[in-house]
């Protein structure tokens, strides 16, 4: 049985219907609770059967971020940002700064089910402190994406295959301000994407091959996490997990140790992910551009590849028999 407690809502499943049933029996002789039968709902997350697993959305949640914001009526975008878009602290400051908060802080917990708008989201969220009109005008973009996919969810299907597969990317200098590169990854678990980041790198690297250097030891450290994770829940799978970058410079410093003392200014991730590829515990290898789906969380990107990596990801409408639904 796996137990998952948030404060006072608890989800319990298992593979033993008396076990599982009893079980809840003795809790509710120690606590005042209520069985809802099957999860349907969990913390503004609705859960739909599906012929061969789930689809998880937030149709409600968002709907709800639209009409807070006013905008029910806007026009849908076919993106969260344009594709030529920068962000500056400079501008005129935005009025309400309240709002502007309220509505990122909102569209952070959006991304447990949509992380097409995750690095979206990680941009309007650096400038929380001094909001801009143009910045709230980028989140407005947000919101007019999300009007046009509104039912758009996370689909999971049983696996064929149970392997760990992540793709790591990282966009050097992407802040004009500061030069910090943005970094992304996208971790699969048997087709299925279990665990997505995409964040500013706190330090500036002197070179590209630098920041997805340290892009891929941020992934393997997501990975080996996992791994534990999976071990504990007796889910670990046989084959090794295997990290996919873009870069060739990086991948030969993951396996050619003579490289050593050309990056000394990252020495510990270079030491840390040398290890897992030494131990036999990980691999990395190569992955063409067009394929690296890490990229929709480093990046703004046209319409069409963005369409593509967000079908990679598994984001998409509800099932066929859902569409039909009023909400």
């Amino acid at each position: 049985m796996y137990l998952l407690v948030y404060v006072d809502d608890l989800i319990l499943t298992g593979n033993h219907s008396p076990t599982t049933k009893s079980f809840i029996t003795t809790l509710g002789k120690e606590f005042a609770i209520k069985d809802l039968g099957r999860l349907n709902y969990f913390l503004g997350l609705e859960v739909t059967y599906t012929t061969n697993g789930l689809f998880l959305n937030q149709s409600k949640y968002t709907m709800d971020i639209l009409t807070r914001a006013k905008m029910l009526d806007a026009k849908p975008a076919p993106t969260p940002l344009s594709s030529n878009v920068s962000f500056v602290t400079a501008g005129t400051p935005f009025s309400d700064v309240t709002l502007y908060r309220s509505v990122v802080g909102a569209l952070q917990y959006l991304t447990i089910t949509r992380p097409d708008i995750c690095y979206a989201v990680n941009q309007v969220s650096q400038l929380l402190h001094a909001p801009t009109v143009d910045h709230f005008k980028e989140v407005k973009r947000i919101l007019r994406y999300l009007k046009g996919t509104i039912a758009f969810g996370l689909h999971y299907s049983r696996p064929t295959t149970t392997s760990l597969l992540g793709f790591s990317d990282a966009d050097w200098a992407r802040c004009l301000e500061t030069r910090c590169s943005t970094y992304g990854y996208s971790i699969f678990l048997g087709g299925n994407l279990i665990s997505w980041s995409a964040k500013k790198q706190p330090t500036v690297a002197r070179t590209s091959c630098e920041s997805e250097y340290r892009a891929m030891a941020n992934t393997a450290a997501e990975i080996v996490w996992i791994t534990h994770l999976l071990q504990e829940l007796h889910a670990l799978p046989p084959d090794r997990p295997t990290i996919l970058c873009d870069n060739h410079s990086a991948l030969f410093l993951t396996q050619n140790p003579v490289s050593h003392k050309h990056v000394k200014h990252i020495d510990l991730d270079y030491h840390f992910l040398r290890e897992l590829v030494n131990a036999r515990k990980l691999v990395t290898k190569f992955v063409p551009t067009k394929l690296q789906v890490a990229d929709i969380f480093t990046k703004s990107l046209p319409s069409s590849q963005f369409d593509i990596f967000r079908q990679m990801l598994r984001i998409g409408p509800p099932p066929f028999s859902l569409r039909g639904d009023s909400r």
